[in-house]
């Protein structure tokens, strides 16, 4: 079962992170992935997730974008520039919740 890191949704305009699991997180980590989030939801609507599977991969997975291929697009591209911090995140996550 997947583990919820953090989200946003555009119709209801909320961002989720999930303090409970990682709340020792850095604030600037928390930040970023807000920005990441909130930036997704105010460019192409609908929600986002990002969560990790069994293997401590994250995965970032959409519901309801009003731009389909704009969301595969943004997507992408947050992959592309954050992949440092998700390799990061996936590290912490190994070392921190195994």
């Amino acid at each position: 079962m997947d583990t919820v890191l953090c989200g946003a949704n555009a119709q209801s305009m909320r961002w989720y992170f999930n303090e409970e699991d990682f709340g020792i997180l850095p604030e600037e980590v928390k930040k970023e992935l807000k920005v990441i989030c909130v930036s997704y939801c105010a460019d192409v609507g609908g929600a986002i997730t990002i969560s990790y599977d069994q293997d401590h991969r994250l995965h970032l997975q959409t519901i309801d974008p009003i731009d389909e291929i704009g969301a595969e697009l943004k997507i992408r591209r947050i992959q592309a520039d954050n992949a440092e911090l998700f390799e990061q995140l996936e590290m912490f996550s190994k070392t921190f919740r195994s």
